[in-house]
């Protein structure tokens, strides 16, 4: 986990504390703010780190603005409001259980999962509970970035990915035992909920209503002018090849990233109601997804 201040600002200033990974999608999209380039918004205190992170930071009230995985609203949503926009949805871009060999019959065995507080893991439940009715074994809990290598080296029997693994995990020599996007979309004819960006309710109408603002001005920025970007983009990428990282901006930032619309809300209560219905989430009130 790290930090930087964005031009203009400072923690001890007027700076909104936002916290996002360092995945190409988010700094592709949040590069025009935290670099002062968004006309009327206010400067950034970024902090990077996983989602797994941000998810806990979220849930003990931490930072004014974090991205999250969907799964988590229903135990935030008291204190934060999801933003209409900046968040990742899509068609094509949901998580994979993979494998060593094809086919494996999951019954019964040991998958690894990169958190259980994850829209993948919902979805991978959501599919287990259509497709594997034996039931799966045990869920092992590991960071994203070990799992391929685990189910290759057979620590395990399957791992779900996220993120870039959609794009290298045949060069651990891995199956696509399933796509849990696809089995979403099949299902409900929805995009796929991944990633929500929230802000603390406790900053008042007016200032959500800004940095709603903000997010979307940024994310035209982004489209406008790619390139300016671009070395925002790779500086935090972690090694990932140009190519790759431009395939994940590609699948992760579009349509919804601008604005939710009504697909967008449809897919995210149908994920949090089917979750809740299967015991895996609080149920979530009605106005829970309302923004100001």
């Amino acid at each position: 986990m790290t930090t930087e201040t964005a031009p203009g600002g400072g923690p001890a200033g007027n700076a909104v504390r936002i916290a996002y990974s360092p995945c190409p999608n988010d700094t592709f999209v949040f590069d025009a703010w935290a670099h002062g380039r968004v006309p009327g918004a206010p400067p950034l205190d970024v902090t990077f780190a996983d989602i797994d992170l941000t998810n806990g930071m979220a849930e003990r009230g931490e930072l004014d603005v974090l991205k999250v995985s969907y799964a988590v609203l229903p135990w935030v949503l008291d204190e934060y409001a999801l933003l209409p926009c900046g968040g990742a949805l899509g068609r094509g871009c949901g998580p994979l259980v993979l494998t060593r060999e094809p086919g494996l019959d999951l019954t019964g065995r040991r998958v690894a999962v990169p958190s259980e507080r994850s829209t993948a893991y919902l979805l991978f439940r959501l599919w287990a509970a259509d497709m594997v009715p034996g039931g799966v074994g045990e869920v092992v809990v590991m960071p994203f970035d070990a799992i391929m290598p685990a189910v290759r080296d057979g620590e395990v029997d399957a791992g779900l990915v996220i993120h870039e693994a959609r794009f290298t995990y045949r060069n651990f020599g891995l199956h696509d035992l399933a796509d849990m996007g696809r089995h979403w979309e099949d299902t409900t004819g929805l995009p796929i909920p991944l990633g929500a960006i929230i802000a603390k309710r406790s900053l008042g109408e007016e200032t959500l209503r800004r940095l709603a603002d903000s997010v979307r001005g940024s994310v035209r920025l982004a489209w406008d002018h790619p390139e300016v970007s671009r070395p925002y983009v790779l500086e935090h990428a972690q090694e990932m090849d140009p190519a790759v990282a431009d395939q994940h901006i590609g699948l992760y930032v579009n349509e919804f990233t601008a604005d939710l619309g009504d697909d967008g809300y449809a897919a995210v209560r149908g994920l949090l109601t089917r979750a809740a219905a299967e015991g895996l989430v609080p149920p979530l009130r009605p106005d829970a997804l309302a923004f100001p």
